[in-house]
Protein backbone atom coordinates (compact mmCIF):
# COMPACT_ATOMS: atom_id res chain seq x y z
CA UNK A 1 0.00 0.00 0.00
CA UNK A 2 2.80 2.34 0.94
CA UNK A 3 4.63 1.48 -2.15
CA UNK A 4 1.72 2.39 -4.47
CA UNK A 5 1.21 5.92 -2.74
CA UNK A 6 4.76 6.50 -3.72
CA UNK A 7 4.58 5.70 -7.12
CA UNK A 8 5.40 8.23 -10.01
CA UNK A 9 1.57 8.92 -11.69
CA UNK A 10 0.81 9.74 -7.47
CA UNK A 11 4.36 11.63 -6.88
CA UNK A 12 3.19 14.10 -10.05
CA UNK A 13 -0.63 14.53 -8.25
CA UNK A 14 1.33 15.77 -5.32
CA UNK A 15 3.39 17.94 -7.31
CA UNK A 16 0.39 19.37 -8.62
CA UNK A 17 -1.40 19.76 -5.16
CA UNK A 18 2.13 21.73 -3.71
CA UNK A 19 2.62 23.95 -6.97
CA UNK A 20 -0.70 26.15 -5.70
CA UNK A 21 0.48 27.28 -2.72
CA UNK A 22 3.80 28.24 -5.08
CA UNK A 23 1.45 29.36 -7.67
CA UNK A 24 -0.06 31.90 -4.51
CA UNK A 25 3.49 32.71 -3.36
CA UNK A 26 4.22 34.16 -6.75
CA UNK A 27 1.85 36.84 -6.11
CA UNK A 28 2.45 37.82 -2.78
CA UNK A 29 6.16 37.51 -3.01
CA UNK A 30 6.33 41.46 -1.45
CA UNK A 31 4.28 40.59 0.98
CA UNK A 32 0.93 41.70 -0.33
CA UNK A 33 -0.95 41.23 -3.00
CA UNK A 34 0.70 42.41 -6.26
CA UNK A 35 1.45 41.04 -9.94
CA UNK A 36 4.78 41.49 -11.09
CA UNK A 37 5.72 40.50 -14.71
CA UNK A 38 8.37 38.30 -12.94
CA UNK A 39 5.41 37.01 -10.56
CA UNK A 40 3.60 36.27 -13.45
CA UNK A 41 5.79 34.36 -15.62
CA UNK A 42 6.88 32.08 -12.44
CA UNK A 43 3.16 31.58 -11.88
CA UNK A 44 2.61 30.56 -15.49
CA UNK A 45 5.36 28.51 -15.51
CA UNK A 46 4.36 26.44 -12.57
CA UNK A 47 0.45 26.31 -13.89
CA UNK A 48 1.40 24.79 -17.27
CA UNK A 49 3.65 21.74 -15.49
CA UNK A 50 1.03 21.37 -12.79
CA UNK A 51 -1.60 20.88 -15.91
CA UNK A 52 0.86 19.03 -18.02
CA UNK A 53 0.83 16.28 -14.74
CA UNK A 54 -2.65 16.37 -14.60
CA UNK A 55 -2.87 14.60 -17.91
CA UNK A 56 0.23 12.57 -17.55
CA UNK A 57 -0.34 10.67 -13.62
CA UNK A 58 -3.32 9.28 -14.94
CA UNK A 59 -2.05 8.22 -18.59
CA UNK A 60 1.36 6.80 -16.74
CA UNK A 61 -0.78 5.24 -14.04
CA UNK A 62 -3.10 3.32 -16.54
CA UNK A 63 -0.22 2.49 -19.07
CA UNK A 64 2.07 1.05 -16.07
CA UNK A 65 -0.55 -0.22 -14.03
CA UNK A 66 -0.26 1.65 -11.26
CA UNK A 67 -3.72 3.13 -10.34
CA UNK A 68 -4.28 3.15 -6.91
CA UNK A 69 -7.00 4.59 -4.42
CA UNK A 70 -5.19 7.80 -3.15
CA UNK A 71 -4.75 8.50 -6.82
CA UNK A 72 -7.94 7.82 -7.61
CA UNK A 73 -9.37 10.00 -4.38
CA UNK A 74 -6.28 12.74 -4.75
CA UNK A 75 -6.49 13.50 -8.50
CA UNK A 76 -9.61 15.09 -9.03
CA UNK A 77 -8.90 17.66 -5.32
CA UNK A 78 -5.95 18.37 -7.11
CA UNK A 79 -7.30 19.54 -9.96
CA UNK A 80 -10.59 21.54 -8.70
CA UNK A 81 -7.50 23.24 -5.89
CA UNK A 82 -5.18 24.12 -8.78
CA UNK A 83 -8.19 25.75 -10.81
CA UNK A 84 -10.12 27.12 -7.70
CA UNK A 85 -7.24 28.58 -5.99
CA UNK A 86 -5.96 30.32 -9.40
CA UNK A 87 -9.30 31.81 -10.18
CA UNK A 88 -9.72 33.50 -6.61
CA UNK A 89 -6.11 34.65 -7.34
CA UNK A 90 -7.24 36.19 -10.39
CA UNK A 91 -10.33 37.96 -8.98
CA UNK A 92 -8.04 39.65 -6.44
CA UNK A 93 -5.27 41.08 -7.61
CA UNK A 94 -4.37 44.07 -8.39
CA UNK A 95 -4.56 44.15 -11.95
CA UNK A 96 -8.26 42.98 -11.44
CA UNK A 97 -7.53 39.97 -14.29
CA UNK A 98 -11.06 38.83 -13.71
CA UNK A 99 -13.31 41.38 -12.74
CA UNK A 100 -16.70 42.61 -13.98
CA UNK A 101 -18.66 40.23 -15.86
CA UNK A 102 -16.38 38.03 -16.45
CA UNK A 103 -16.35 37.06 -12.23
CA UNK A 104 -19.56 35.42 -13.09
CA UNK A 105 -17.75 33.07 -15.55
CA UNK A 106 -15.33 32.49 -12.67
CA UNK A 107 -18.54 32.09 -10.08
CA UNK A 108 -20.02 29.45 -12.54
CA UNK A 109 -16.91 27.59 -12.73
CA UNK A 110 -16.10 27.11 -8.82
CA UNK A 111 -20.03 26.22 -8.32
CA UNK A 112 -19.96 23.47 -10.26
CA UNK A 113 -16.90 22.15 -9.04
CA UNK A 114 -18.02 22.35 -5.65
CA UNK A 115 -21.49 21.01 -6.40
CA UNK A 116 -20.52 17.72 -8.51
CA UNK A 117 -17.62 17.22 -5.82
CA UNK A 118 -20.98 16.93 -3.45
CA UNK A 119 -23.00 14.87 -5.84
CA UNK A 120 -19.92 12.44 -6.58
CA UNK A 121 -19.27 12.44 -2.89
CA UNK A 122 -22.79 10.94 -2.27
CA UNK A 123 -22.85 8.62 -5.19
CA UNK A 124 -19.74 6.77 -3.99
CA UNK A 125 -21.21 5.86 -0.88
CA UNK A 126 -24.13 4.38 -2.85
CA UNK A 127 -21.46 2.49 -4.52
CA UNK A 128 -22.43 4.75 -7.88
CA UNK A 129 -19.85 5.69 -10.39
CA UNK A 130 -20.53 9.13 -12.45
CA UNK A 131 -17.68 8.18 -15.86
CA UNK A 132 -15.70 11.62 -16.59
CA UNK A 133 -17.13 12.47 -20.37
CA UNK A 134 -15.08 13.74 -23.49
CA UNK A 135 -17.10 17.06 -22.91
CA UNK A 136 -15.79 17.29 -19.25
CA UNK A 137 -12.53 16.61 -20.53
CA UNK A 138 -12.90 19.36 -23.30
CA UNK A 139 -14.27 21.63 -19.95
CA UNK A 140 -11.01 21.07 -17.81
CA UNK A 141 -8.79 21.60 -21.11
CA UNK A 142 -10.61 25.21 -21.68
CA UNK A 143 -10.33 25.82 -18.32
CA UNK A 144 -6.48 25.05 -17.95
CA UNK A 145 -5.89 27.24 -21.13
CA UNK A 146 -8.24 30.26 -20.15
CA UNK A 147 -6.09 30.45 -17.25
CA UNK A 148 -2.62 30.47 -18.63
CA UNK A 149 -3.61 33.17 -20.60
CA UNK A 150 -4.74 35.19 -17.41
CA UNK A 151 -2.20 34.40 -15.27
CA UNK A 152 0.29 36.02 -18.01
CA UNK A 153 -2.10 38.80 -17.99
CA UNK A 154 -0.17 42.16 -18.45
CA UNK A 155 3.01 40.52 -18.70
CA UNK A 156 1.66 38.65 -21.94
CA UNK A 157 0.09 41.24 -23.81
CA UNK A 158 3.47 42.66 -23.86
CA UNK A 159 4.68 40.14 -25.88
CA UNK A 160 0.84 38.72 -27.59
CA UNK A 161 -1.39 41.75 -27.92
CA UNK A 162 -5.02 40.75 -26.46
CA UNK A 163 -3.88 37.94 -23.82
CA UNK A 164 -6.08 38.76 -21.06
CA UNK A 165 -9.34 39.04 -24.01
CA UNK A 166 -7.88 35.65 -25.16
CA UNK A 167 -8.03 34.06 -21.51
CA UNK A 168 -11.52 36.09 -20.74
CA UNK A 169 -13.06 34.38 -23.75
CA UNK A 170 -11.73 30.88 -23.14
CA UNK A 171 -12.87 31.58 -20.00
CA UNK A 172 -16.61 32.21 -20.81
CA UNK A 173 -16.30 29.08 -23.53
CA UNK A 174 -15.28 26.84 -19.93
CA UNK A 175 -17.93 28.66 -18.21
CA UNK A 176 -20.54 27.05 -20.93
CA UNK A 177 -18.52 23.59 -21.09
CA UNK A 178 -19.08 23.54 -17.17
CA UNK A 179 -22.74 24.30 -17.07
CA UNK A 180 -23.28 21.46 -19.71
CA UNK A 181 -21.37 18.79 -18.16
CA UNK A 182 -22.97 20.16 -14.64
CA UNK A 183 -26.24 19.33 -16.17
CA UNK A 184 -24.81 16.19 -17.40
CA UNK A 185 -23.65 14.82 -14.20
CA UNK A 186 -26.89 16.07 -11.93
CA UNK A 187 -29.17 14.32 -14.92
CA UNK A 188 -27.21 11.10 -13.99
CA UNK A 189 -27.30 11.40 -10.86
CA UNK A 190 -30.77 12.79 -10.15
CA UNK A 191 -31.96 9.83 -10.27
CA UNK A 192 -30.12 7.82 -6.75
CA UNK A 193 -30.59 11.40 -4.98
CA UNK A 194 -34.58 11.64 -5.31
CA UNK A 195 -36.60 9.10 -3.01
CA UNK A 196 -38.51 6.83 -4.83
Amino acid sequence: MAKRAYNIPNMLTYGRILAVPLIVLCFFFEGRLQSSDPARWTALGLFAVASITDYLDGYLARIWNQTSNIGRMLDPIADKLLISVCLLLLAADTEQTIAGWSLWAAIIILSREILVAGLREYLADLKVSVPVTRVAKWKTAAQMLALGFLLAGPAGEKVLPYTIEIGITLLWVAAILTMYTGYDYFRAGIKHVVDE
